[in-house]
Parts: structure tokens; C-alpha cells; sequence
């Protein structure tokens, strides 16, 4: 291809909006356009980097088995109202009326698509399974769409549902899909981690996720350096750790008692009142639960130095979302902000405690009582308590499989893989005969890869303060032919000799012929855009020589013209 045939507007102005390296260069150089909110046209270079990351995605998905098909943009509510989904998708689920009153939505994702494609056309287990997949455009009404690629609202997803007449067939799925993405990421030339992740709005019993890592990245993702652990912090867990009780060092337990502490609301008054450590307090932490049709008060209970792990919390009480609640609030439905605990809480108000307390003995905790705190409780006093993994790991933890010590990264989603079960099989009356000829729910699987997403993670992770720098399985062209001044007859034949040699040899190649531009503003553009290699034929031509420039260190290697071919095949292939 010559430069001078493609469209490919660079410019040096920045979004005002764009904050990521991805967002501003893939726009700088021509990549992309913005045409609204969260939504982006895909210019030619563009196109073909997001052909070929859908290329690779589809060669593995097809590898493994899977099935390609197409579902429609746009889908029947009625689907979203028979999962239930309808309501718990919230505002993300764009939703319109076409001119005969008909409700639809744009589709953020299929399930409810997929369970009815499948549904009634296989009623056998000798049928099963089968994976269904698509790379196809998506659309999710994103409050605050930003960072370009990396959220947006309208996206290119690949999208996978398998379906299974058992949960033992579908771990074997999930673990095959796990080996699918694994070599998709590999191939684009990314570095990732596979992390255990929350289900989230798809739902399940267990998930994973697929980090790129990059210090830009949303997630925080908690990661052991001494094994493979990796969790997004919404799903983390740490070994349990370990305190002594008031009664180890003593010949007998002290018993439970209320002691005055007035004025003091807070973790830290409380312990320095009481000479404790903030790990032998309890924390009350009083939140406002949202569900579908009401909300709730509801309280949970940590030690005093931990946080409260917002997504496991909400999760813990089957909650839409949690947001704060006033003091008046708290108040009126019968707390004691600043004093509250598990012994004596008001009737009728919800509580979780976090599963590392269950049986502990010796903490201090609000007496449910203005100016007032119990001292030594045994928490396996307590009745009908429910325990969940509700804290945010911290650096520093231990690793529960290894015993190292945890640390924070940064990551991009770039894939996602889920074990749904039976939840929209059951809800959808999605059923088959099994081998006793007993009618069963689909037992399913679903698997995410946002290919529009990867533009964008490759650049996270693969730039300079000079623009893109793109892995071979994803440039829009592995080598670049600048022709210094293409005026002169004997540069631009010279370029065209070394540009068909490379084309023979099937090396994706672009030479830059445009006469109007200088040469500074062509090596400008190879370094902006990101193409792997750059051949520059200039002054040098005379003697026989030319100049390959490697865009990843920026160094320059001077080589034979008739040698020049040879050396870029060696160094791509």
C-alpha cells in the first residue's frame, strides 16, 4: 500500500478529553474518530488492526471447537423480562419503541439471545455440547464513557455461551476457554494475568478475569509475585490472619462487660482509650442497601484496621448497589452511629460479618448504647449471624496458596469467562432429557473478549512519549518505507524495488511516497503511528546503502540496499 493512496489524517492536536496514551495517539494518528459520546468510527489503519485482533480471536475460538454465529443488534425486551434481567441492568440497558410500539433494547450482551436460539432445538444430552460465539458490535449506556476505546459505549465484543447437560462438563469448558484466551493474548504479543474476578451484572458461581497490565489501568488487581494467585481486589481473599486472644497469656478468660467510652466514635479513640490494637476492634460499617423494589438499612461488621470491600458487601446481601446513608437515617432506623455492634443491634436490622471473624473471641465493638462499648466478647455467643469474605485485601496479606506476601498492580479487562449454571436456563424454561430421559435445565457457560478494548490495551502497554508502538500480530503494517524525498526519480524506483521484494515475501508493508512532505514529518509519522520497522532511503542511497529503524528502541542499522529484504524477513519472522 502507498501512503499516498490511504487516509490516514495524524495530527499533533490532543483530545482536550484524552487522558490514557491510548485514547490521545490512537486518535492523533489517525486510528480513530470520535463521532459522539463513547462511540468512535474506525479510520483505515484502524480497520485493519481491529481486523486483525478479530482475525486471531476467531482463529482461536475456532480452534477450540466453538461455533460462529450472529445475533441481532438489536433484541425483544421480552427476552431481558424472561431472565429478569430487564430491571437489574439498570440504565446501561439502552431500551427504545420501534413504530409499532414494540419494546427492544441494543444489546450490552446475549445470554437471553443464545437461550433462545438454542432453546426447543436441542432437547437431547446426545446433542450436547455446544459453544455458540459471535464478534459483533455491542452497545451499553455507560454513564461516564472516557479513556476512549477503554470505555466506550458502542464496542466490538467476541461473546460465547456454551451449554452443557452437566457441571462437570462445563468446568472442562471453562478450562478450555481459559487455554483459548490464554493463547489469544499470547499471540497479540500482551502481557496479562488470568485473575479470579466477581460475576457482576452476568451472574454465575465463578468467574475469571483477563488482565493486561499497565500501569493506566481501572483495576486494581492483587497479584502474589511467589505463585500464579491473582484476584481483581473486588474478589481477593488472604489468608486468615491470626491474633491473640485476651485469655492465651492468662490463667482465665475475662468476661464480657460494657465500659464507658464517651464521646469516642471512632476505631482509633477506641483503641487508644482502651490500649488495644484496631485488628481486636470491631467496625461497624452502616451502609443503604438498593434493591428493585425497596431499601434497607443494613450494617456490617469487620475488624477495626480492615476496609469494607464494597462489591463483596453488596454481593453478600444480594443488594443492587450500596450508597451511604445520613446519620438521621441511621438514626431513625434504630442505630447508634459511632456505638454500634453485633450484641444487642436494633430488631429487624440486616447484618453481615466478615467470615475471619466467626468464632473470635476478645474484640471490643460499639453496645449498641450512646458513650458505651463491650470489652472481651465471644463472638460465638451470637445467633444466626451470617458470615461472608467482605474486606479489601491489602498489600502486604499473605497469599492463602503459597504464603507470600500480596502486592497491587494495574490491569485492563481485556476478556472475561463466567460459569453460569442454570441461571438463564431455568429462568428462560431452557430444558433437555438427559440420559434417564428426565428433563434438565442447560447447565452454561459464557465467555467475553472486548476486541475493540485490545486496540486500545496494546497501546496501553506498547508506547512512548512519541506515539504507538504496536506488537507484529497487530500493526496495521510491519514496515514502513520512508522515501527521504520522493521528487527524485532514484529514491522513490529505489523504495518501489525494496517494497515489492518485501511484498513478495509477504511482509505487510507501506511506503511513504508522498512528495509534499518532508522528511521529518514522514519519520514523525512512523513514529506516531507505531509501525514495527522503518526502511529510510535518503542520501545515502548513492553508496548502496539504507537505514532500518527499529521503532521499539529507535536505533538505526545501516545495511546494503540488496541486503535490506532479507534482514527484515529475519527480524519479523
Amino acid at each position: 500500500m502507498k501512503f499516498s493512496q490511504m487516509f490516514i489524517p495524524t495530527t499533533k492536536e490532543t483530545p482536550n478529553d484524552a487522558t490514557l496514551p491510548s485514547h490521545q495517539f490512537l486518535v492523533r494518528a489517525g486510528f480513530i474518530n470520535q463521532t459522539g459520546a463513547g462511540i468512535y468510527d474506525y479510520m483505515p489503519l484502524g480497520k485493519i488492526v481491529l481486523d486483525k485482533i478479530r482475525a486471531v480471536v476467531k482463529e482461536e475460538m475456532d480452534k477450540s471447537g466453538a461455533n460462529e454465529v450472529q445475533f441481532g443488534f438489536v433484541t425483544p425486551l421480552s427476552f431481558w423480562d424472561e431472565s429478569g434481567r430487564s430491571s437489574t441492568m439498570g440504565n446501561e440497558l439502552l431500551k427504545f419503541k420501534d413504530r409499532k410500539g414494540g419494546d427492544y433494547v441494543l444489546s450490552p450482551t446475549n445470554e437471553e439471545a443464545v437461550v433462545n436460539m438454542v432453546k426447543n432445538r436441542i432437547t437431547s444430552y446426545k446433542d450436547l455440547p455446544i459453544n455458540l460465539y459471535q464478534i459483533y458490535t455491542k452497545f451499553r449506556d455507560e454513564a461516564r464513557p472516557r479513556f476512549g476505546l477503554m470505555r466506550g459505549r458502542e464496542f466490538l465484543m467476541k461473546d460465547a455461551y456454551s451449554f452443557h447437560d452437566s457441571k462437570e462438563d462445563l468446568v472442562r469448558e471453562f478450562n478450555l476457554m481459559e487455554e483459548t484466551y490464554k493463547n489469544v493474548y499470547t499471540r497479540l504479543g500482551l502481557d496479562f494475568r488470568v485473575v479470579a474476578a466477581d460475576s457482576g451484572a452476568i451472574g454465575g458461581s465463578g468467574s475469571k478475569e483477563f488482565m493486561v497490565l499497565a500501569n493506566s489501568g481501572e483495576d486494581t488487581i492483587v497479584v502474589c509475585p511467589d505463585c500464579e494467585y491473582g484476584a481483581n481486589i473486588e474478589a481477593a481473599t488472604r489468608k486468615k490472619r491470626h491474633f491473640d486472644a485476651w485469655f492465651e497469656n492468662t490463667n482465665a478468660p475475662a468476661k464480657c462487660e460494657k465500659v464507658l467510652t464517651e464521646g469516642m466514635k471512632t476505631i482509633e479513640d477506641v483503641s487508644n482509650f482502651l490500649s488495644v490494637a484496631k485488628a481486636q476492634n470491631i467496625k461497624a460499617v452502616m451502609k443503604k442497601a438498593i434493591y428493585e423494589e425497596e431499601t434497607k438499612i443494613v450494617v456490617f461488621f469487620i475488624r477495626g484496621d480492615d476496609e469494607l470491600e464494597e462489591t463483596k458487601a453488596c454481593n453478600a446481601v444480594d443488594a443492587l448497589e450500596l450508597v451511604d446513608a445520613t446519620e438521621e437515617e441511621l438514626i431513625e432506623a434504630g442505630l447508634n452511629p459511632g456505638y454500634c455492634g453485633p450484641f444487642g443491634l436494633a430488631e429487624g436490622i440486616p447484618f453481615v460479618m466478615d467470615q475471619e471473624l466467626e468464632g473470635e473471641v476478645g474484640l471490643a465493638c460499639g453496645a449498641n448504647e450512646d458513650n458505651y462499648h463491650f470489652i472481651n466478647t465471644d463472638l460465638s455467643d451470637l445467633e444466626d449471624v451470617k458470615y461472608f469474605d467482605l474486606v479489601s485485601v491489602q498489600e502486604g496479606d499473605i497469599c492463602s496458596c503459597c504464603g507470600g506476601k500480596l502486592e497491587y498492580t494495574k490491569g485492563i479487562e481485556a476478556g472475561h469467562i463466567f460459569q453460569l449454571g442454570t441461571k438463564y436456563s431455568e429462568a428462560m424454561d431452557a430444558k433437555f432429557l438427559d440420559a434417564n430421559g428426565k428433563s434438565q435445565p442447560f447447565v452454561m457457560g459464557c465467555y467475553g473478549i472486548g476486541v475493540s478494548r485490545l486496540v486500545a490495551a496494546v497501546i496501553e502497554q506498547n508506547h512512548d512519549e512519541k506515539g504507538c508502538i504496536w506488537t507484529k500480530e497487530t500493526a496495521p503494517f510491519l514496515v514502513d518505507i520512508i522515501v527521504s524525498n520522493a521528487k527524485k526519480d532514484d529514491e522513490l524506483e529505489a523504495g518501489m524495488k525494496v517494497y515489492d521484494e518485501l511484498k513478495a515475501l509477504g511482509i505487510e508493508t507501506i511506503i511513504d511516497d508522498r512528495k509534499k512532505e518532508r522528511f521529518g514529518f514522514k519519520m514523525g509519522d512512523f513514529e506516531l503511528i507505531g509501525f514495527p520497522y522503518a526502511i529510510v532511503i535518503g542520501k545515502k542511497l548513492k553508496e548502496g546503502m539504507v537505514e532500518i529503524v527499529d521503532r521499539k528502541t529507535l536505533e538505526k542499522t545501516e545495511i546494503s540496499i540488496n541486503e535490506v529484504s532479507k534482514k527484515i524477513y529475519e527480524l519479523i519472522k
